[in-house]
């Protein structure tokens, strides 16, 4: 196994490497609609979903070229996420995505919180982006409670605008007072 993306735990979820039987879970995640709808340029053919998934091996774990985990609660496969360097947000991003039937119970702030630490903790961060469909008011939400500023708007070709936001570490107060337990 190559190095990077060490497996992250938190309070009820478990973020490990893909494995190639998960590439099932992780075509209905992005197959699904009420997911897909706020994630890049939205919902995607089949066949670019099943390559996408074994692009992370061939384009991301074996060059080492940014973390991705697949998300668990209880060993059932709930989600997707990233910490990467992009140019939209000027420094390295949280992506990330939850199966419908994980909203609404605060997992998408547990594990953006473990994203984001593992950013500032092992990849040596002072600041987290992320960039999110303005319309997408749940992942918005997530962000602001977990310290994220929205930074600028960026107007998208189809007419609709992204928000990108932005948290320090030294402004992540769930972060300081972790860190001071």
């Amino acid at each position: 196994m190559t190095p990077g993306s060490p497996t992250l735990r938190s309070e009820r979820l478990v973020l490990e490497r893909y494995v190639h039987a998960d590439e099932e879970d992780f075509v209905a995640l992005f197959m699904d609609e009420r997911v897909s709808r706020h994630i890049g340029d939205g919902p995607q053919p089949e066949a670019d979903v099943r390559a996408l998934f074994w692009r992370v091996f061939s384009n991301v774990y074996d060059k080492g070229a940014f973390d991705v985990w697949a998300v668990r609660e209880n060993g059932v496969h709930i989600g997707h996420a990233e910490i990467k360097p992009t140019e939209t947000s000027g420094g390295h991003e949280l992506v990330y995505a939850l199966a419908f039937d994980a909203w609404g119970r605060g997992l998408g702030t547990e594990l953006a919180k473990a994203v984001v630490a593992y950013g500032f903790d092992r990849l040596g961060l002072e600041e987290v982006h992320a960039t999110v469909a303005a319309g997408n008011t749940g992942s918005l939400a997530v962000m602001a409670k977990i310290g994220f500023e929205h930074v600028r708007d960026k107007d998208n070709e189809d007419g609709s605008v992204t928000r990108v936001l932005t948290v320090a570490k030294a402004g992540a107060d769930w972060y300081r007072a972790a860190g001071d337990a």
